[in-house]
């Protein structure tokens, strides 16, 4: 049995202060608080709040829409968006303000979708725009746009199940019958409790063909069809291969955005005409006045907003002899100008939150969809039986009209019409209540047999409706075909364009940055110190945090890059001029605060990749260690992460450039060494291999440490040299052992 939930009276002395009768103090366990209370709340968020369902909406969109489907704004003239707002109360309890909210982000006006739901007039605000409010519910007008006829499609022919509203007054269906993939055709972004939804759209033109290519062949290369998000918008998407191939799988990744502009040369202007979905037009201009006052940009005299019905319009007025390309790749760079957008594709499939890929989502919409088509083609099977069964009743009077209206005339009392009818002609109750109702002008012969004529119409249209349901090719078929009418009527060329990596031209944005040798140091807690050789010779000792100390150093120039590895598995990119110019006695620059990483992200390695010659050697705890050609660090547009920058099988217990091939001795937990040269590891290009075994480890025990021979304190290399790995190894002797150096003390001494 169970052991019985009790609440603990608390043992508190009762306030003296407060007279008269004291209400008892229940504690309740924490872990019964998160079940009873928490989890109901977080279910909730998550069920019926935050993620959208195979339809492609949340309840929230659902609730909105299907109310203004019952209130005939689907062909209707508009209507007060505060008429629908109130209207959708009887669904939606959440209050006007949120619901008008939803309307909002439907509607075309405010243009946050590709194919907007919600046919606007009036002031909607503008989706591109922070300070651009819209207008309150009184003053706006709206009804749904023609594209909702394929959202309500045969929702009255049982294609979809209906369920009871908050109060159980009215029913209100639970699922959209949509006829193409809206799921991948609007985007949603949602954030729940532990989880959350991010969901970029794609163009329906595309969506439709590559639903229909996966219908005809489920192993296409959907890439080839749906070639990448698509935002209202526009821009341009940086085309990436590998990060969209991850999205179309998985489910996650990301796509890079850039503005869309024009120079004019008749007034010197740069006109931005087109943003990233994920900015806004007063995020870009304060932060180019913040650069221009900061002195980093000096080739512009003005920035404007001149938007107007006309659409989006950026003005930038340039200083003479400035040269536009330059001025907008540093603006690139430095701003929301080129941003990039998460794709979290987590969706709810019969309830349960999936995070699935393009060719899933299309899977699991096709065979819901199928199972649409299947109800709405037994109801119509249904209805048609329904009716041949009351045509063979009146078949049956055909035979003998004047005997049923005897029957009706002898009869006296009116409930005895329907059994004596049953009983004159042998038919049910349902085909003589039918008989019945016939009006005394149609109880004549032509009209039977106008009537009875459909008989053999109606048992060939059920014949084809039972074949149609035993048939998943014809199934497919239908769903095909309304896919085809859907683009037909609303495809729409894309709205932003494709660039490829290759076809950017790339600036030097550092062009005006002076050049200078220096010294970087960071310690092992992640403080990061650019100095110069003539601050380094007169400066004093190196500070540090009471429990940090020394862990990298090596020379440098002010316009070099930096890469700086996290144990994130992430690597992050930095220009040395980003630091300033500092003196050892200074703490120094906290680099994850700087490059603004991921929360509890620490550094493991900073590095000078110089040109993106030679490689990089991970050691993991597992025994394993990868060489990864430096150049797949190298990237054409300057990102400053990259994810996935090595392996997270086993963690990594060091990093280490090669430039040439040399002898390198990897130290275990149970102080066992192994010396092998680098030559037997195979570089990759592919930045997350596990690499390959080079020392077998006794269960338990870990690789510690690797470092190159001659910084050891080894005295007999030939003991623990090998020609193969993977290798055991050999047990340290006391006087190899020594104490190894830090990194700082080693590397130093090149510079």
């Amino acid at each position: 049995m169970p052991k019985k939930k009790e609440h603990i009276e608390s043992k508190r002395p009762a306030d003296p202060n407060v007279k008269g009768l004291q209400a008892k103090v229940l504690e309740q366990p924490i872990t019964d608080t998160l079940v009873e209370n928490y989890m109901p709340y977080a279910m909730s968020a998550i069920m019926s709040r935050a993620i959208p369902e195979i339809d492609g909406f949340k309840p929230s969109h659902r609730k909105l829409l299907y109310t203004m489907y019952k209130m005939g704004l689907l062909t209707g003239q508009r209507t007060k968006s505060a008429n629908i707002v109130g209207q959708t109360m009887r669904l939606n309890p959440h209050g006007d303000g949120p619901i008008y909210d939803t309307m909002v982000r439907l509607s075309k006006g405010y243009g946050a979708l590709l194919t907007p739901f919600v046919d606007s007039k009036g002031n909607f605000g503008k989706v591109y725009s922070r300070d651009m409010q819209y207008a309150a519910s009184r003053y706006t007008e709206a009804k749904l746009a023609p594209i909702c006829a394929e959202l309500f499609k045969d929702i009255d022919k049982d294609t979809v199940d209906f369920t009871d509203n908050y109060d159980s007054t009215a029913k209100e269906p639970t699922l959209l019958p949509t006829t193409f993939p809206n799921v991948l055709v609007s985007a949603n972004m949602g954030i729940a409790v532990g989880m959350a939804s991010n969901i970029c759209g794609f163009n329906l033109d595309e969506v439709c063909k590559a639903a229909i290519e996966y219908i005809n062949d489920p192993s296409c290369d959907i890439a080839q069809t749906l070639k990448a998000p698509d935002f209202p918008t526009g821009g341009e998407l940086i085309y990436n291969k590998a990060e969209l191939d991850n999205i179309y799988e998985n489910g996650k990744g990301s796509v890079r955005l850039r503005a869309k502009w024009r120079y004019v040369k008749e007034g010197n202007l740069i006109e931005i005409t087109e943003i990233p979905y994920s900015t806004t037009a007063e995020a870009i201009i304060d932060k180019v006045a913040e650069l221009v006052k900061a002195g980093r940009i000096k080739e512009i005299n003005d920035m404007r907003d001149e938007t107007d019905l006309a659409g989006l319009r950026l003005t930038i007025e340039l200083k003479r002899g400035a040269e536009p390309d330059r001025l907008m790749a540093k603006l690139m760079k430095q701003t929301t100008l080129s941003d990039s957008i998460s794709c979290n594709f987590n969706i709810l499939i019969a309830g349960m939150p999936k995070v699935m890929g393009v060719r899933e989502i299309l899977d699991e919409w096709t065979a819901w969809r199928a199972g649409c088509v299947k109800r709405r083609v037994f109801h119509q099977m249904q209805s048609k039986k329904d009716k041949l069964h009351l045509l063979r009743g009146l078949e049956k009077i055909l035979l003998d009209i004047d005997k049923a209206i005897a029957i009706i005339r002898a009869t006296e009392e009116e409930l005895e019409v329907v059994p004596n009818l049953m009983i004159g002609f042998g038919i049910d109750e349902l085909q003589a209540e039918f008989v019945a109702e016939i009006k005394l002008r149609n109880i004549n012969k032509e009209h039977i047999l106008k009537r009875t004529d459909e008989i053999s119409q109606l048992e060939k249209d059920i014949a084809e409706l039972e074949a149609t349901l035993k048939s998943n090719r014809r199934i497919n078929g239908i769903i095909i075909s309304e896919l085809r009418e859907t683009m037909t009527k609303y495809g729409q060329p894309r709205k932003t364009d494709i660039v490829y990596e290759e076809d950017i031209t790339l600036y030097d944005t550092a062009e005006n940055v002076p050049d200078y040798a220096v010294n970087i140091f960071m310690s092992r807690q992640g403080y990061f110190k650019k100095i110069t050789p003539l601050s380094l010779r007169m400066g004093g000792e190196h500070k540090y945090k009471e429990d940090d100390g020394p862990f990298i150093a090596f020379s440098s120039q002010n316009k070099n890059e930096l890469l700086v590895f996290t144990d994130k598995q992430q690597c992050y990119k930095a220009r040395v001029h980003d630091f300033d110019d500092t003196k050892a006695s200074n703490l120094g620059t906290f680099l994850p605060s700087a490059l603004e990483m991921d929360e509890g992200e620490n550094v493991i390695y900073l590095l000078d990749p110089g040109d993106y010659k030679g490689h990089i050697l991970f050691f993991f705890a597992g025994g394993k260690a990868a060489r990864v050609e430096m150049s797949a660090y190298a990237t054409k547009l300057n990102r400053k992460k990259l994810t996935g920058a090595y392996s997270d099988k086993s963690p990594v217990c060091t990093v280490m450039p090669l430039y040439e091939e040399m002898q390198v001795a990897v130290y275990s937990s149970d102080e066992r060494a192994l010396i092998y040269n680098t030559s037997l590891m195979t570089p990759k290009t592919t930045r997350n291999t596990q690499g390959v075994q080079v020392m077998n480890l006794r269960k338990g025990r870990e690789m510690v440490k690797a470092l190159p021979l001659g910084k050891t304190q080894i005295k007999e290399p030939a003991r623990y040299r090998v020609r193969n790995i993977p290798g055991a190894g050999a047990a340290l002797k006391p006087e190899d052992k020594g104490e190894i150096q830090l990194t700082i003390e080693l590397e130093t001494e090149d510079l």
